[in-house]
This record gives structure tokens, sequence and C-alpha cells, in this order.
């Protein structure tokens, strides 16, 4: 360097990394490293540049060299076998240079103890046994140190060797549980060596007492930090002849001698606190306890927090068979602990209490505590393996990691998920040990300095910009645990598994058969024997589904038909079972679980739908997968499933795929209330629609495709009854008109042609069998009936009307609405029929006998025979067709001079109807009543049975089924019944008062 001048800096210098490139030159030519560098014009010939390079704080290393240096000088017998080490390339230099760019505190440790140097260099993993004997023999022969003073020199010393090997780890996230282990081995040995300073203090009156130390928290855990309170329970039995009153007193006194003697600081530093505010009563609590009056604790008065803690507790230092027994006495209660009442909603009000206590300001930065810290992490492993370890043995362990581990080999936590999960705790540990480190002070708060950023960045492995790199990588880590934590710690079905007996959670065979029988399974052996199918072997599937199976027979037997649920599910597993996403979401997210179980035991219709598309089972894991589409995404979808076929049958096909998965949607969302009875017409009816729109759109293309011209004519498809009013139910038909209008210049023979042509082939493809259930297409309320033409054009249409026009057609086309085809053709036929439905000066005298007259041979010629009046739901008595036929009638009557009756919907006619007082308030609200009763009991039937019903059910089982999708408890069918009959009774009166005295 002499060749340069004064205030240059070599360039190899200034390669390194340093944040000081001058200083660093300086402390280069300082005496102390002088034998260090024979040339300090190429310090990298010897390696030293690229080992300052490799450390975390490449100045800090420098000075803590130059500074040990010069205390290892000092020492005659160390200068030689330091220089040796420290001039040439290896471990020991790797890993002094380590220990120093990383922890400034060990560092000032090292420059006042620098015989502890071969702690560093010669570091190797030792056994807790091997610790344990090292820090007693130390304290036990102290010589003139006191020998406090000598256990925390002899703890730095181990504490050296577990840093050098932690901070050398090619992977030292992946070693992260074999560092907090040796930490916690540590402090286990630490405890001991305090245990035997106190003894001697206490003298020969210790030996009146057997004092255990049971280490908990991350200690019990073994996956310590750095520095860390050492949380501890301390519990007593006495000795041979000696009373308890006087064990328990020099037990205690040994106790806080051992709080006093790891936690006060001297002259040589402290350890780290005691902190035994986990025992019983907490701080308030007696220090310490016989393990009889642990156990009495408790079984009378532990809240839940305290088993959660309890789930690390492990014996580490004094006398081991109290350790033992104490640890046996409460593991029993650690895993019984999830039937406690209210234990899962305890623990979640734990994890947001602790949150809601983070210092605001703290809130954002903490590794521990808050948002996607490692408590959410923890809380979550502690929670599944408290909620399911009463049943799964695997998952008792104390150990975050391992019980992670246990817990996705069980099935209980998905792979995926438990990996994101594991990278992310080992990556916040090590994070957090690294910031620890540096001052060996206790913190869990991200530095927001950045030199402490960047040396946090560059000990993770980052070189290009490390501080913004290693901000980065904590906040990806941190929004993965948050989302995991959410869907993992709020899962429905812990609560609902924490509420099952053990009996039911192991769901043996014979506990099984007597609870299959006990929860009202008609058949428990065929049932026992979807269970065991379901639940036999040793596959991961087989896993998922022992943790489901004994919560959703619960849910099962909650409705009607507890056998078709489970034999539905069992058929939608055998399907689904080996996809990657069906137990998981069944497991995992939300409701999936519980709602799947109530739909198929409620309703054979959404559960013939799901068997028929198991794939839909996904919509149950999002809350907006259960809100029914708009007819325009129905339309687009099916026009999409459409287009990609290239024949008409398949093409139609398709598009009822589409009308498939949407109608289990819809069913569901109905099951589950979330669609009141007007919603689920819209929804039914633009379904309907839609199905329409796209089949008449691919019969015209045929057409087209076969003739190679274009269309002659347009098409219009008119929705009649429910569906032209908006009204449609899961077993309505779809009651329509078809019309035709030939294009300018087509002859209209041929047009007509084939306009019949195109609808026959639409009624066809709609009329084969499907993946849906049928559409049946119904024409007969065109002119002339069944008699007259499918289709007719629209001048057709008007010369009828003209002409041969009878009141029951008019009174038909008040629920005329366009549901596919030509737009302007549609608006066209609404001109075309308004003054029929809308009639002038509305109607006659004649007319008004007509209607009524129609109404009573409808009445006696249409009822079914053997159907009862009082029950029929359209025919009988107070009934659809009574409501509707007085709505109909005050519409005819009243609409050309009160446009707000100009509706095809029934409730919104009849709601017009009151307001203008065309029907007394009182008649409205029974006609009403009936009319939705009756549209809802229809609907419930088609979905209990899957199959149309059109009277109050006679079967017990059919009626009880139905009240139970309708809100009522089980066993109200005959109530329900009773219910439709005192119903329909008061709407026959108001329909006889409003529809014959009108």
């Amino acid at each position: 360097m002499s060749s340069r001048g004064p205030g240059s800096v070599p360039a190899a210098i200034a390669r390194l990394g340093f944040d000081d490139p001058s200083r660093a030159h300086a402390l280069l030519q300082d005496p102390a490293v002088a034998d260090l560098i024979r040339s300090r014009e190429h310090i990298e010939e010897h390696g030293l540049a690229e080992a300052l390079a490799a450390v975390p704080d490449p100045d800090g290393a420098l000075l803590g060299l130059v500074r040990f240096m010069e205390a290892a000088n000092r020492v005659a017998a160390l200068r030689g076998p330091v220089t040796a080490a420290m001039g040439a390339p290896g471990v020991a230099r790797d890993r002094l240079l380590a220990v120093l760019g990383s922890s400034a505190a060990l560092g000032d440790h090292l420059c006042a103890h620098p015989h502890h140097w071969v702690a560093v260099t010669e570091a190797s993993r030792l056994t807790v046994d091997q610790r344990v004997e090292r820090l007693v023999g130390a304290v036990s022969d102290p010589g003139d140190v006191p020998a406090v003073d000598v256990l925390r020199t002899a703890y730095r010393e181990q504490l050296l060797g577990i840093a050098a090997l932690d901070l050398t780890s090619p992977d030292p996230v992946r070693t992260l549980p074999d560092t907090a282990g040796a930490l916690a081995d540590l402090a286990q040995a630490a405890l001991e060596a305090a245990l035997v300073i106190a003894r001697a203090e206490v003298g020969d009156a210790a030996a009146r007492t057997r004092l255990a130390v049971i280490a908990m928290g991350k200690t019990g855990g073994c996956e310590l930090n750095y520095i860390s309170d050492v949380d501890v329970i301390f519990v007593a039995e006495p000795a041979d002849g000696v009373a308890e009153e006087d064990s328990t007193a020099v037990a205690t006194d040994l106790a806080t001698r051992l709080m006093r003697i790891c936690s006060a600081s001297t002259a040589t530093g402290s350890l780290w606190q005691v902190d035994p505010a986990l025992r019983p009563e907490g701080k308030n609590g007696p220090l310490v306890r016989t393990v009889a009056s642990h156990r009495a604790y408790y079984e009378r008065w532990a809240k839940t927090w305290e088993f959660q803690a309890l789930l690390k507790a492990r014996a580490v230092a004094g006398d081991p068979e109290v350790g033992r027994a104490y640890v046996d006495a409460v593991q029993p209660m650690v895993w019984q602990a999830s039937s406690r009442e209210n234990f899962v909603d305890d623990v979640q009000a734990m994890r947001r209490r602790v949150e809601e206590h983070i210092p605001a300001a703290e809130a954002e930065r903490q590794l521990k505590l808050g948002a996607g810290g490692l408590r959410d992490v923890e809380f979550s492993v502690q929670l599944l393996q408290l909620v399911h370890g009463r049943a799964d043995e695997s998952l008792r362990t104390g150990t975050t990691l391992d019980g992670l581990a246990a817990l996705s080999a069980g099935g209980y936590v998905g792979r995926e998920d438990a990996a994101t999960l594991e990278a992310a705790y080992r990556l916040l540990r090590t994070l957090e040990h690294r910031i620890q480190l540096f001052r060996l002070r206790r913190t869990h708060l991200m530095p927001t300095g950045e030199a402490d950023l960047r040396r946090l960045g560059r000990a993770l492995g980052h070189r290009s910009s490390p501080a913004e790199a290693v901000l980065a990588q904590w906040r990806t880590q941190k929004r993965e645990v948050r989302r995991l934590h959410e869907r993992i710690f709020y899962r429905p079905l812990l609560s609902a598994v924490a509420r099952l007996s053990d009996s039911d959670v192991r769901l043996t065979p014979e506990a099984a058969r007597e609870r299959l029988s006990a929860l009202g399974f008609r058949d428990p052996r065929g049932a026992l024997k979807h269970l065991e199918a379901l639940t036999d072997g040793l596959s991961r599937r087989a896993a998922i589904q022992r943790q489901l199976l004994p919560v959703m027979l619960g849910w099962f037997a909650d409705e009607a038909d507890p056998d078709a649920g489970l034999l539905a599910f069992r058929k939608i597993s055998d399907q689904l079972g080996s996809t990657h996403w069906y137990l998981r979401l069944l497991r995992d997210e939300g409701s999936a679980a519980e709602r799947l179980a109530h739909t198929l035991a409620r309703s054979r219709f959404a559960a013939d739908l799901l068997e028929q598309a198991p794939e839909c089972v996904q919509f149950l894991g999002d809350s907006a997968g259960l809100t029914p589409r708009s007819r325009e995404d129905v339309l687009r979808r099916m026009r999409s499933a459409a287009g990609r076929k290239d024949d008409p049958t398949s093409a139609v096909l398709a598009a009822r795929t589409v009308r498939r998965s949407e109608l289990f949607r819809i069913a569901v969302a109905d099951l589950s209330g979330a669609l009141p009875l007007e919603a689920l017409g819209t929804s039914m009816t633009d379904l309907t629609a839609a199905l329409l729109e796209v089949t008449l759109e691919v019969c015209l293309r045929d057409v087209e495709e076969r003739t190679g011209a274009p269309a002659l004519t347009r098409l219009l498809v008119v929705g009649m009854g429910r569906l032209g009013g908006g009204e449609q139910g899961y077993g309505s038909d779809a009651d329509v008109m078809f019309v035709h209008d030939p294009l300018p210049g087509a002859d209209e023979q041929a047009a007509q042609g084939q306009a019949m042509e195109v609808v026959k082939e639409l009624i066809r493809l709609l009329g084969l069998r499907g993946p849906d259930p049928n559409l049946d297409v119904d024409a007969s309320l065109r002119p002339e009936g069944k008699s007259g033409p499918l289709v007719r054009s629209l001048a057709s249409y008007r010369e009828y009307y003209d002409r041969w026009s009878l009141v029951w057609e008019a009174q038909a086309l008040l629920r005329a609405t366009p549901v596919a085809g030509d737009p302007e053709l549609g608006e066209r036929f609404l001109e075309l029929i308004a003054p029929l439905r809308w009639p002038e000066g509305g109607l006659t005298a004649d007319q008004v006998r007509e209607i009524r007259t129609l109404k009573a041979r409808m009445e006696s010629e249409r009822l079914p025979r053997g159907a009862d009046r009082k029950t029929h739901f359209k025919l009988g008595h107070g009934g659809l067709s009574d409501v509707e036929w007085v709505v109909q009638l005050l519409q005819l009557a009243h609409a050309h001079e009160h446009p707000g009756l100009r509706t095809p919907s029934t409730m919104a006619a009849l709601g017009e109807a009151e307001r203008l007082g065309l029907v007394d308030p009182g008649h409205a609200a029974d006609l009403s009543a009936a009319w939705r009763l009756a549209s809802a009991m229809r609907n419930a039937g088609v979905l209990f049975r899957a199959k149309a019903l059109e009277a109050v059910p006679s079967d017990p089982r059919d009626a009880d089924g139905i009240a139970r999708i309708l809100g009522l408890r089980a066993g109200s069918g005959q109530e329900l019944g009773e219910r439709y009959r005192r119903v329909a009774r008061h709407s026959r009166a108001a329909h006889e008062a409003v529809f014959y005295d009108a």
C-alpha cells in the first residue's frame, strides 16, 4: 500500500461490501492483524476478502477481528495458534468471522474471554447430557469465582459453539430446528446448574424436598430463541418423613433462588428471565405445588389457555421422578381439553386478544405476535393438535414443526399448506434469531435502521439490495401465514369435532353402529358399510375422511333422510376422492363440509344433480359460488359451451350441462335460506330463458348451414304462465308460444315451413334425455290450443286475435313475456296483444260471467281423480289457481286505467291491486300467504323427493323433509299440513269474496 496515496483505498477492499471502506482500510493496517496479511496489496490471495464478504456485517467482523487479535496476542499461549488458524483459509477462520460479523455481543465475550475461541472453531453438536455435565461440573467447582458468574461464563462459551454452527450452516433455515433444540438443551442445562447452586446456598435443608422444574413454552417445545424468557412451572414432593408444608417451603426457597441465579445481572451479565407466570393462578398462585395440587387445580379451575400452554410441558431439571409424575398427571387432561365447552371459541378469542394488546407502534413490525407472525403458525398448529390429538396420538408433540409435520401426514392440513407454513415459520424464526443474536437482546421486532436491515438481509443470503430484499421476503411470508391462519384457525370443522364425544370422534365400528342408530339412520348396518368403505385403509384420502365423517354424521342426522345423504356422499367421494382439491375443500374451506352434508341429506334433487356433476362441490367452498348467475352470464356460458360442439344435439346437451350446474347452485342457495321465493322464481326463469335462447340459436344456425342460405324468417319464443311471470319453480314446465315473421322478400309458405321445422327441432332437443332434468316445452296455450299450428306468423296472430280471440286467451296473455328470439319481434308482439290483455273499458258483464264459468268448470273437470280439494296446491280450494284467477280478473277489469297492474307477476299485481283499493288488505294478505306457501311447498317437494309434488304429502317422511326445507323443526310435517289447510281456507274465503263479488 506504500505506493498509493495516504487517502487511497485498494480496490480489493472496496469490493468487499464495507459500509466504510476507508475505515476498513485503516483497520487492515492495524498491527494486531499484521501477521494475518503478508501482502496488504493482495489481501484476497489468502481468502480474507472472500471470508469477510461472506458475513452479514463485514465492518463489524473486521473491527471484531482486530479487537479479538489484540486480546489473543496478549495471551502468550494463544498468540501462535490463533494467528496460524486465522491467517489461512479454513473452517476456523470462517466460523470466527461469521460470529464476529453477526453478533457484537458474542464478539465482546470473545474479547473478554479469548480462550473461548476454541468453542467457536471446534464447535460440535452436544447432547443435553453433555451440556448438563459441563455446566454442572463448572458450578460444582467454581474456585475463587462466584458460582453464578461461572455459570454465566460457561453458558456463553456453549452459546458461542451453537452460534458458530448456526451461522456457518449452508442452509440455516433448514437447520433451524437443530439450533433451537440446542438452545433449549442449553437452557435445560443452565436450569439444572442453577438448581445445584441454589441447593448449595440452602444447605442441608435442600434434602427435605424433591423439586422438579417443568419447562413450558419454547423451552418445553425444544424450540428456544437465542435470548428469551424461560417459562417454567415448579412442582415438589416431600422427601421421606418430611411434612408437605415444610417441603413446599424449602422448595419455594430453592425455586426463588434458581430464578434469581438465572435472571439477576452480575459483572458477567445475566442469562435470561425465568418466568413462572404459567403456573396455576398465575402470579397470584403459590410458586410451588405438589403434583396432587396441580392435578386438583387443572381438574376444577383451569382455563382453556392453560391446557394449551401445557401442550409443551416437559420435565427438564430437578427430581426426574417428580417431573415424570407431573407430566403423567397433566398430559391426559391436555388431550381432553378440546371437549370443554366453547374450547375452540376460547382459543380463537385468546389469539384475537393477543393481537389487540400489541402496541400500535409495533403492530406492523411484530415477527412474533402480529398478524402473519409466529403466533399465527403456533396457534393454528396447537389448535389442530388439541382438537384432533384426542383421538390421534401421532399429533402429541410440543414442537411446532413436528406438530405441523404430523398434521400434514395425518391429512389434517394440506401438504401444500403445511409446506407453506413450515417455510414461513422457519424463515420467521431465523429472522428472529438473527435480530436477537446481534446484541443478545430479547426482541421480536423487525428493525427499521438501514444498517440493521442490511445486516439482516445479508444474513439471509441477499447480496443485491439486502435491506429491501429481506423486507419483501418477510412481507410475502406474512401475507401467506395470515391467509392460511385465517383459513385453518377459524375452520368451522374444528368446533364441530371438538364437540364430539370420545367414542364419536374415534368412530370405531362398535361406536359407529351405536351412534348411527341413535342418530336416526334407518339402516345402520348399510350406513356402517358406507363408513367402512370411506375410511378403510392407510391412504391420505381415508385419513381425511376419518376426520370428516364423525362430524358429518351429525349433520346428516339433522335432516330427514340421513341414509340418503351418506349414500350420496359416498358416491361423490368415490368419484372425487382421488382429486387434489375435493377433500381439501371439505376440510379447509369455510362451511363446505357442513353445507354439503345438509344438502345431500335434505335434497335428493340436489344430490342427484351433484352425482351427475360432482365437480360442482367447488361451489360450496365460496360464498359467491352460491349466488345464482344473471341471465346474461348464464347465456354467455351456454353459448360458449354450445359453440364448441359441431352438431345440434351435442351443442344443446353442452348448454344443458351448464343448466345442470346452475340448477345445483340455485338449489343449494335455496336450501341454505339465501334465496327468497321471488328471487328463486327469477333465477329459475332466467335459466330456462337462457336455455331456450341458446337452443333456438343452435337450431337456426343448423338450418342455415344445411341450406347454405340465411334463415327465411325471424323467430320469437314467448313465455306464458309461470315462465312468462318470472315465477318458475323446480317442477315447472316451459309454457310458451312460438311466433315468426318472414323476412322481406321471403316466401310466406316456405318461411312457415322453416319456422315449423326449427320449433319442432327445438322441442325435440330439449326433450332428449340429458345431463339435466328434462325441460318440457308446452305450447298448448297457443291459439286454438293443441289443434292449432305450433307456430304462427305475427300476421296470423293478428288475424286470429282480431276475429276469433276468446276471453281465456286474453287471460292467458296477461303473463305473456318474450323470453328468447328476436327482440324487435318481441316488442311488436307485445304491442299486438296489449289491447287484448288490457282491454279498453275493462270487462263486460258477459265476459266476467264467462271467466267465472270457466273457473267453475276447471274446478270440476281438471282436478285429478282422488285428489283432495283441501290440499291440492294448484286446483284445490284456496290454491294457486284461486289466487291467480282473482288477480287476472282484476287485471283484465282494471289494467286499462291503472298501468301498475300491467305486470306478468302474480304477487306484484296483487300488491298493486291492494294499493289501489281493489282488494281488501285482509283478503290480499290471505291470498298472498296461500300462493307463497303453495309455491314454496311445491318447490320443497321437488327438492326433497326429486319429483313433482302436487298436494300436501300424506307420507310422514316426505312431510317432515319438506317442513325442514321450509325452516321448521324436525317432526313438523303434520303441523305443516295443518298450516296449509288453514291458510288455504282463508284464501278460499278471500277468493270467493273478491272473485264472485267484485
